[in-house]
């Protein structure tokens, strides 16, 4: 007889869940709530309150309820106030975000550019119609000198630099003056002696013509006193003078302005050895020389031109001037003098032409062009003298479908000024009418620009 395997003996094991009723369960968890059933045996509500009778109290279990509902938050009332929070504060800083992004693309859209202003020729000043010559040359300053010292010393003080502007007898500079201070203490000692001695003579002059009226001494005697009187007095004449010119020697130790003007160059610093310099040194020489000056109001261009052209000009002749530093500006000049000597190695004649607005931009030694203009004959004027002639660069001057314009910058907007041309002359085109004069253009304007673009000026 074998072991029996208990796992195949062991009957089956049935579970069967357990459910509670919910009367028993509502009543284990709340002792004091009842339930009981109605007729139809359904279950009613719970009641939390009963009467004396023993009834159910609803009326108390409404109130109950009430004041239940009353304490409940509105949680759907509070997510909409948080909701209309949120989208009011997002959409101020949408429109934050909007307003600075324009203005800084307003600034990142600007082109940068190239302006220029019309240049504008008076009719009544003999404006010429064409031009007739062209010549080149360099901008001088009719009055102009190297200062030097008028005695040779050492420079004790130095008062102006380069580019200062300074007025007529204006103090430059101080030479060391301790050697002239003494050389005039000695002339007036000398001068203080000379008038000792005078009185001396004279006052033996005295005693000898009283020793001669009486006959005690000669009439030689007498003379001879007379003599040495007229010599003290001479004497003392030649002290002063010594004196005089101790003192203007001192004098010249003072360096002055001799005319207004500019400084153009220092020749020389403080510590240096200066003395007189000749006449006619050009300004680049600074051997004994202090500063160079100039005097800006005479500046003007001294230009050659072939001796074949010479007589087409004549004094008086209308011209304009350009420097090659500012290409794109224009001065009004007139001819002032044809010098009568021309150059025989260069076959030319030195013409000096004056410019009649000058700017403050333009320097001495400047490279200038010079365009002489041909004078309108009064008879065959038909513009009026009053009417300026405006001319602007041809590459400010745009056609586009048929129409000529140019594109004026105006508070830091474009705008399409139409305009009508005349001839052009040098690489400036007449504008007949759509200018005053006093706009700003655009040089070169790119293809792009229209109208109401913003742009921006090139420093």
């Amino acid at each position: 007889m074998g072991m029996a395997n208990p796992l195949k003996e062991r009957s089956p094991v049935v579970l069967i869940p357990r459910v509670w009723p919910r009367k028993h369960s509502l009543a284990a968890q709340h002792p004091q709530i009842t339930t009981h059933p109605n007729p139809a045996g359904v279950f009613s509500p719970p009641c939390y309150r009963r009467s004396r009778s023993g009834n159910c109290n609803f009326e108390v279990m409404a109130n109950l309820t009430t004041e239940l509902a009353s304490l409940r938050i509105d949680r759907n009332t509070s997510t909409r106030s948080v909701w209309r929070r949120a989208i009011f504060v997002g959409l101020i800083m949408a429109i934050a975000a909007v307003c600075g992004l324009y203005l800084v693309s307003g600034r990142l859209d600007r082109v940068e550019v190239e302006t220029v202003r019309p240049s504008t020729l008076s009719s009544s000043a003999g404006a010429a119609a064409t031009p007739i010559l062209t010549a080149t040359g360099y901008l001088v300053a009719r009055r102009q000198a190297v200062v030097s010292a008028k005695i040779q010393g050492r420079l004790a003080q130095l008062n102006v630099d380069e580019g200062s502007h300074v007025l007529k007898e204006e103090v430059i500079a101080r030479l060391d003056s301790a050697d002239y201070q003494a050389q005039i203490d000695v002339a007036r000692a000398q001068i203080v002696r000379a008038e000792a001695d005078l009185a001396e003579q004279q006052r033996q002059l005295r005693l000898t013509r009283s020793l001669a009226d009486a006959g005690v001494i000669s009439q030689d005697q007498l003379e001879a006193a007379l003599s040495r009187v007229r010599a003290s007095d001479a004497s003392l004449s030649q002290d002063r003078a010594a004196l005089s010119l101790s003192e203007a020697n001192f004098q010249n130790t003072v360096i002055r302005a001799p005319f207004t003007g500019v400084v153009l160059k220092r020749m020389a610093e403080v510590g240096e050895s200066v003395a007189p310099i000749p006449p006619g040194v050009n300004l680049s020489t600074s051997s004994g020389s202090i500063v160079a000056l100039a005097d800006m109001a005479t500046l003007e261009v001294e230009a050659d031109v072939s001796e074949s052209n010479v007589g087409r000009l004549q004094n008086g002749q209308p011209a304009q001037v350009s420097v090659e530093a500012f290409p794109n500006r224009t001065y009004q000049a007139v001819l002032r003098q044809v010098v009568p000597a021309a150059e025989r190695t260069k076959a030319t004649v030195t013409v000096r032409v004056s410019i009649l607005h000058k700017g403050a931009d333009l320097k001495p030694e400047m490279s200038a062009k010079v365009t002489f203009l041909e004078r309108v004959k009064k008879d065959a004027s038909r513009v009026s003298r009053t009417q300026p002639v405006i001319s602007v660069p041809k590459s400010a001057v745009r056609t586009r479908d048929g129409a000529t314009f140019v594109l004026e910058v105006e508070s830091g907007r474009v705008h399409v000024a139409p305009v009508s041309i005349g001839d052009e002359k040098q690489g400036q085109v007449i504008v007949k009418e759509g200018l005053t004069g006093s706009e700003t253009l655009v040089l070169h304007p790119p293809d792009k620009l229209k109208e109401g673009d913003i742009v921006r000026a090139k420093s």
